[in-house]
């Protein structure tokens, strides 16, 4: 019997595929992070073992990505060898109707906005239960902090109205650690209206690295769903 959850997979699986159907020969292509992601990896992992495309390099955006792609045999490369990122394809936990995203729920957003920024297309790829009408609706703001700027950062977001907690580690005693070896601060605003302001004021809070508000970047947005109860994918 078919549950909820596996038309879900079903469905992330999709547009894992679809996505890697977009990356062509000789592509630098920037490989994201997350359970979207992971699937994306595989199948351009196929694609190129399969030989239907050839010379793809991927700079990962996480140790996840990293240990996804040796997994499935995509070459590696690194933004000091690379000129350019063709392609980054990634995942996001919250999509606005303006394709403004929160990402960082995998707590590698800093990567990721590095290797996004840089791509001359960056593909977003999600399921539907990640699209909202209002960012902040459903998902906090992560902030990276270096850890001897934990409690400062924290008063500072909870005097601009946020509500911070430090993320804590599952099955894992403390705080998660970053690829970075700083900390993620989890913060709840509701509802943002001003994205692009608040990522700026959040940047410029001493000690934070970077926060999962992604403005202005996203260029293409493919949905996995489940329709009639079967899986498909549509772009947004």
């Amino acid at each position: 019997m078919t549950t909820d959850a596996d038309l879900i997979k079903q469905a992330k699986q999709a547009v894992g595929r679809q996505a890697a159907g977009r990356v062509t020969s000789g592509m630098v292509v920037g490989l994201g992070t997350g359970s979207t992601s992971a699937f994306m990896i595989q199948a351009l992992g196929e694609r190129l073992h399969q030989g239907d495309i050839k010379d793809v390099r991927g700079i990962p955006t996480s140790f996840q990505a990293t240990v996804l792609a040796r997994q499935y045999g995509i070459p590696l490369t690194t933004l000091d060898e690379a000129e350019r990122i063709d392609l980054a394809i990634d995942g996001a936990d919250e999509v606005d109707p303006n394709k403004t995203l929160i990402k960082g729920g995998g707590a590698a957003h800093t990567r990721e906005k590095i290797v996004d920024g840089l791509a001359e297309t960056f593909l977003v790829v999600v399921d539907a239960s990640k699209l909202v009408d209002r960012l902040g609706s459903t998902f906090p703001v992560p902030v990276e902090v270096l850890p001897m700027a934990v409690t400062p950062v924290m008063r500072a977001l909870k005097a601009l109205g946020g509500d911070p907690i430090l993320r804590m580690g599952v099955k894992k005693d403390g705080p998660v650690i970053t690829d970075q070896g700083n900390m993620v601060v989890d913060v709840q605003f509701g509802v943002i209206s001003d994205p692009a302001g608040l990522e700026r004021t959040l940047n410029n809070i001493p000690g934070v690295l970077e926060n999962g508000l992604f403005v202005g970047l996203a260029d293409q947005i493919l949905v996995g769903e489940v329709v009639d109860g079967r899986p498909q994918v549509r772009e947004f």
